[in-house]
């Protein structure tokens, strides 16, 4: 099955999962495939924004419920979530704000914001605003990406195959990477 294939049966599906979690990689890939007309760009930004912030709702509610003993439990999220509270105490409206787009604090901010106690409505409203935000932003980015791409090279959809392999195996290398870093300061790290 062609990767192309796949990205139209389960692309949709991928936009979502993926941006119930931090989703930027997978949003700025689907922006691309609404350029090579794989997927509907209008859908792709409805489906981002739903799950982004669906996902940091649910994140939100986990802070709430367990935040304090799920951020102990988890490595490395204790320092983070300690730096998201001493900003939360002064700015909290343009933390929920930025947190959508501070790499590696997306979960962990939202977390940390329940686990404190910030207002469910107040969270709710700035986190409805910011994925209205970003969902566009980011796949407008991957669309206009489509379009330099298109402009550099000529019909890209020949380089699909191979560029999409490039970019799942960079993904495979980055989080290779990014593992052993992790536990090599781990390992540093006296607990």
């Amino acid at each position: 099955m062609s990767v192309t294939r796949l990205l139209a049966d389960y692309g949709y599906l991928a936009v979502f999962a993926g941006c119930l979690l931090e989703g930027e990689t997978i949003l700025l890939l689907a922006g691309f495939a609404g350029h090579q007309g794989h997927l509907s760009l209008p859908l792709v930004l409805a489906i981002a924004f739903i799950g982004g912030a669906l996902g940091d709702q649910i994140f939100h509610w986990a802070g709430r419920a367990w935040g304090t003993a799920l951020l102990g439990r988890i490595p490395g999220f204790h320092e983070r979530a300690r730096r998201v509270i001493a900003l939360l105490k002064r700015h909290d409206a343009l933390l929920i704000v930025g947190i959508r787009f501070m790499y590696g604090l997306r979960i962990v901010g939202p977390i940390a914001m329940g686990a404190v106690g910030l207002s469910p409505r107040r969270f709710s409203v700035f986190n409805v605003v910011v994925a209205a935000i970003w969902a566009p932003l980011v796949g407008g980015l991957g669309y206009l990406f489509g379009h330099a791409v298109e402009a550099l090279l000529g019909d890209v959809a020949r380089f699909e195959e191979v560029a999409l392999a490039l970019i799942v195996a960079g993904a495979a290398l980055f989080a290779l990477i990014h593992a052993r870093l992790r536990a090599r300061s781990k390992s540093k790290d006296p607990e």
